[in-house]
Order: C-alpha cells, then structure tokens, then sequence
C-alpha cells in the first residue's frame, strides 16, 4: 500500500487534510479510502510472523491490533489534531476509559471536573474505585479548586469542556499548568467543541478524546472514538491496552467516519451558524427562563469561550419557566426536531437530561451542576434556520397554552 506525499500533508488546510489526510491505496489506485473487513493477515514465510510479532518491522497482525482502514481514520485524524498518534476505538465511551485506565493504578489519584457526562461520572465514580483509584471531583470553572485537589499521587487530570449539557468551561491553558507542575496528565474530552473549533493538544493538554459518534460521523450511523496524544503515551499505554483489552474499532466505521471527516468543515459551520441564531431567538422568548451559548456575550465564561474556541459550537442548552412539565409540553409538541439523546448529528435533536443522559444522579447532584428539571439540550442539525425557528415557536407556544 502506497502513501504519496504523506512528508507535506501536515502543512495542508484542515480541509484538505480532512478529505486526503492519511490515505493508503493499494495496488487497484482506488479513489475512495478502501475498506479491509478481515480480522487476520496473511504472511510470506514464518520468519515474517516472528518479525511481526517482535515489533521488528511494520506491518499488520490481527485487526484487534490494528487494520489498514482504521489506520487511515486514526493518521488523518492525528494531522488534523496536531497529534503524533492516535487509537481508534469502538465508542467514546471506550475511548475515555481507555485514556484512563491505560495509565493509572492501584493507589493513583484522579481529579476531575464535577461537570460530565453521565458515563464518564460513572468511570471516576464507580469504576475506578474498584480498582484502588481515587478521585476527587471538583469545580472545572474554579482554578483554585484544582490546585487544592491535586496530591502527590495525582496521575490524571480530567474533563469536557464544554461540558455536556450545561456547557461549563474549563480553562485548558490553566488547569494543564497546575497539572504538569504537580507531575500529573490532562485528557480533555473536546466532543462538543469539535476538532474545529477547539485543540485542546495546543492549549497543553497531553490527551484528546472524541466520540467519533457525535459529529465526526455526523449522520447517525455508527458508533466509535479515538484517542490522540504522544508517540510515547500512545505507544507504551494506550495500544497496549486497547490491544489486550480488545474495544477496538471496526474496519467498516472508520470507514464511515472517513466519509463523515470529508465533510466535517462545512457541516460544523452551518450547525454553529444556525445555532447562533437559534439560541438569540429562544433567549428572547418569555417561555425560556434562561439560555446557555457558548458564542452568546452572557454565557457566563464568554471571555474564556472567545480565548480557546473559534466559534460558539452546535449545542444549545436552554431552560423552561414551569420545569419538567413545561419541558415535557415543549418537547413533545416538537415536530422537526427530534427528541434523542445523541447529538452531533445533522438532523437537529434534543432531550431531557435529568430524566435522560444524568438521570442516574441524585437530584442534589443535578442541582449542584444547574441541570434543572426544566433544563433542555438541543444539538442543532442542518436543517433550514427557518424551520428549526418556526418548530421552537409552534412548540413553546403549545406548551405555554397547556
């Protein structure tokens, strides 16, 4: 397999990368990335295998390891994000608990940001303890609660930002600061902000990860992530584990998160446009007690939103006067909008987070991190503005007249 000009790709546009970046073509010259559905490898002679095994040259295994499709979505997504390597997985999910559990041990500490998503509180909260990890959950707007969290045996720093669904900043410069002083990592989960709109590497942190399920795919299809960092942290943790582990993914949705990269640019940019617009328009509604943007002058950290984001994002959240009955009116009185708890995706969904993506929190929990009963998250699709406006009107009416 061939790999022409793979020396200049790391100088292109993120546009192009995304639609070039980390092509192999075999011997056919196919324009379209090919798809290898094997689980195994032939090889020439048993001498071969052996030098396979030992690592002492290139070349695949078995594809729990690695597999020429993946291999492609995992180098254009390291061109694109500025990483040295990357490891496909086969959700987000798997991704963030491998980014994790790859390095840390019995008697380690994590510190993480109290704002997550559900599953991923479930990895500090549950998970980690059962392993003799500890955790210390903090406030991620708050810089001084992170310094006073850290320990000597701090190994991981961790959060999203923004955060789902409250859209809670953290400030990645900072936190990476107090992190590397203290001899710990950080690994930031940047699936709202995009790979576009966002680079976390850039800003100090030592690891990415995505949920390749939200907008990397964009359509709805399939499931995946990925988990970008060093040569060496990829290389000596995180293949290791995936590869013994085994969540790893599957040749035929790297193939389909390639298709959803080619178009990644223009999908985020008219998602992040509408949503602008979107979120002026319920924030001037008498329904709405309140609306969280992170492109909006009153986000509450809009001056660290316009310093480490180019560009508000495709994530609305949004608050209705009258709780979860009114929320439940509204919701149900929707028509183009879709009431699902994926996001990312092109059609325009919303849900409910206290009886959905957190429900698994005690209600002192969800009040602690302003997730109301009211509390609304909309991930605005590639639907017509005017459409998406008319749907909102004709549902927050119907739920005022309820």
């Amino acid at each position: 397999m061939s790999n022409k000009n793979s020396t200049d790709q790391a100088t292109w546009q993120p546009q192009t990368q995304l639609v070039h970046g980390g092509a192999l073509r075999s011997q056919f010259n196919e324009t379209s990335e090919a798809l290898f559905l094997t689980q195994g490898y032939v090889y020439d002679n048993a001498e071969q295998a052996e030098e396979r095994f030992k690592s002492e040259k290139g070349g695949f295994i078995y594809s729990r390891y690695a597999n020429p499709t993946v291999a492609m979505f995992e180098q254009r997504m390291c061109l694109f994000e500025g990483a040295e390597a990357a490891r496909g997985t086969a959700s987000g999910m798997a991704a963030v608990t491998a980014s994790m559990l790859s390095v840390l041990k019995a008697g380690d500490h994590v510190v993480a940001a109290r704002a997550l998503f559900g599953s991923c509180r479930y990895v500090i909260d549950d998970l980690c303890p059962r392993f003799g990890i500890t955790s210390t959950l903090v406030d991620g707007r708050e810089l001084d609660a992170w310094a006073a969290a850290m320990t000597p045996n701090t190994r991981v720093c961790f959060f999203e930002t923004p955060a789902n669904p409250t859209l809670d900043l953290v400030d990645i410069e900072a936190v990476a600061a107090i992190a590397h002083a203290n001899g710990a990592m950080v690994i930031v989960d940047n699936v709202f902000a995009t790979p576009l709109l966002q680079h976390p590497l850039q800003l100090g942190a030592d690891v990415v990860v995505y949920s390749a399920t939200k907008h990397i795919d964009g359509q709805g299809r399939c499931l995946g992530g990925v988990v970008l960092g060093s040569a060496d942290y990829v290389g000596k943790h995180l293949h290791i584990f995936l590869k013994h582990t085994g969540p790893s993914m599957s040749p035929f949705n790297a193939w389909v998160m390639l298709k959803g990269l080619e178009t990644l640019p223009v999908r985020v940019e008219r998602q992040c446009a509408t949503a602008a617009q979107l979120a002026d328009h319920l924030a001037a509604h008498e329904a709405i007690a309140r609306v969280l943007y992170c492109g909006r002058a009153d986000h509450p950290q809009a001056d660290l939103a316009r310093r480490q984001m180019s560009g508000g994002g495709q994530m609305i959240a949004l608050e209705l006067q009258g709780g979860k009955r009114a929320a439940f009116r509204f919701l149900n009185a929707l028509q183009i909008i879709k009431i699902s708890n994926n996001l990312g995706d092109a059609k325009s969904l919303i849900t409910h987070p206290a009886t959905t993506t957190h429900q698994r929190l005690a209600p002192q929990e969800r009040a602690e991190l302003g997730i109301s009963d009211g509390m609304l998250r909309l991930s605005v699709g590639l639907e017509a503005a005017t459409d998406l406006h008319n749907d909102i009107d004709q549902a927050l009416n119907a739920a005022m007249r309820a």
